[in-house]
């Protein structure tokens, strides 16, 4: 029992509810209202003051790459598909994948996020995609295994076989913490739709498929045209960026049903294109947001939400100045980035009846923020103040299927002292494996050109 909060339930005819409990049994939400009454036996966490969420849900976040934490802060989007996918990602071995994931989970539980589609496209051996399964289950939190592979064409590693082996020994049913789906950079520009197979696979076994589209400087339009001329824009897509597209594309995914998923940190500093919010908004296409990698940047929700914010209304701006017009109202709000961040990231991984609000008889993915720190107090409007003002900091309890991770600022699991060593064994090894004067290149890449 979650007894006294403000409770922002994401839910359209809840609200926000000023001093409301919050009642779980097991890992259901039972009831939502004032003054429960509850069992003599009950835990309950008194939350006066303190704002209740649903927790939040990130969509796309390379986790194997967190044992690189930083290391490309100055990076472009040329920088990374140098140094990682050309140089680096054939130096993970199945135990630096399990640290990356593990720590990453840490990160995401300590931070809020319930919910984490690991977009893995470094499981080049089965061994590695075992270790990723491994590290999303013994984290405890609720997460989905994106298993993708960059060191082969889709149609080559999809249908290899693997994929059918983890459906068969590691996820025989859909009714678990972790789950299964397919990732990989989408399309291409072949007419011949080489992909085919590899949509037919996912197709025939149900399982959703999230692609890197609308990237700057890769297959943009020409790529959603052959998934819509070959059948494969399918209402399960989630498009990752989707920043570089024309209208006629946002159209075609719009008509399909999917969605998109935009990291705007990671568009407004790697160069895929401007964070699209505005112009997948006018189009009706459902946003959720994302943090992308720890290689680069925060894989914080709070920031995501800030700088999803933040560049829609620059946009809005910029483009009102140069038509001599202000801007007098602003158009997308806190509300709206917070259902990004939750309701709308459970729909994209088709969870949406079970995640994403605090409404009774969903599961209980909750997060309890502090609002007594010196950055959120007095406390006015809870969409605005979770946007703006709070960070990490104010993440008081974490609760995943009604099981409490975290609580009064404290994890309680999983282990981050263990996910530290495990994460720094890995990063050390990777350096050794590249040598210092690569490593030293790639931290810091010469200054600003232009192709």
């Amino acid at each position: 029992m979650f007894r006294g909060a403000t409770v922002v339930t994401g839910d359209p005819v809840l609200g926000v509810r000023p001093e409301t409990d919050v009642l779980v049994a097991g890992p259901v939400i039972r009831a939502v209202g004032r003054n429960l009454s509850v069992p003599d036996d009950a835990a309950v966490i008194h939350a006066r003051g303190s704002i209740l969420m649903p927790g939040m849900i990130d969509t796309h976040r390379h986790m194997w790459q967190t044992v690189l934490r930083g290391v490309g802060a100055e990076w472009t989007l040329h920088n990374y598909l140098h140094w990682i996918y050309q140089e680096w990602a054939r130096h993970w071995r199945p135990e630096d994948v399990y640290a990356g994931n593990y720590l990453s989970m840490v990160e995401a539980i300590d931070s809020g996020v319930t919910t984490s589609l690991d977009w893995s496209h470094g499981l080049r051996t089965p061994d590695h995609a075992d270790a990723a399964v491994d590290a999303l289950v013994d984290s405890g939190g609720r997460a989905r295994l994106a298993y993708g592979n960059i060191f082969a064409a889709p149609q080559d590693w999809v249908t290899g076989g693997d994929v059918d082996r983890l459906l068969r020994e590691r996820f025989p049913s859909r009714d678990r913490l972790v789950t299964l789906q397919l990732a990989w950079d989408g399309g291409g520009s072949d007419p011949a739709f080489p992909e085919g197979p590899a949509w037919e696979f996912a197709r025939d076994r149900d399982l959703p498929v999230t692609l890197h589209a609308g990237v700057w400087g890769h297959p943009r339009d020409v790529a959603i045209k052959n998934l819509h001329d070959n059948g494969c824009l399918l209402p399960t897509n989630t498009y990752v960026h989707a920043a570089s597209l024309a209208d006629e594309s946002y159209r075609m995914i719009a008509d399909s049903g999917g969605n998109v998923s935009i990291a705007p940190e990671s568009e407004l500093n790697a160069g895929q294109g401007y964070p699209p919010t505005g112009r997948v908004r006018a189009h009706g296409i459902p946003v959720s947001l994302s943090t992308d990698t720890s290689v680069w940047w925060s894989a914080d929700m709070f920031a995501a939400m800030r700088a999803a914010l933040n560049a829609d209304r620059a946009m809005g701006h910029l483009m009102a100045h140069r038509a001599g017009r202000t801007v007098i109202n602003n158009d997308l709000r806190t509300e709206d980035v917070v259902h990004q961040a939750t309701q709308a990231g459970a729909d994209a991984l088709g969870l949406g009846d079970r995640l994403g609000s605090i409404t009774p008889g969903k599961l209980a993915d909750l997060v309890l923020l502090r609002t007594d720190t010196p950055s959120m107090v007095p406390l006015s409007d809870p969409h605005h103040q979770i946007v703006f003002q709070a960070t990490r900091a104010e993440v008081d309890t974490v609760m995943v299927n009604g099981r409490v991770l975290k609580h009064a600022g404290r994890l309680r699991t999983p282990n981050a002292t263990r996910a530290r060593h495990l994460a720094e064994a890995a990063r050390d090894h990777i350096r050794a494996a590249v040598g210092e004067e690569q490593w030293t290149r790639a931290l810091e890449p010469p200054g600003y050109e232009v192709e």
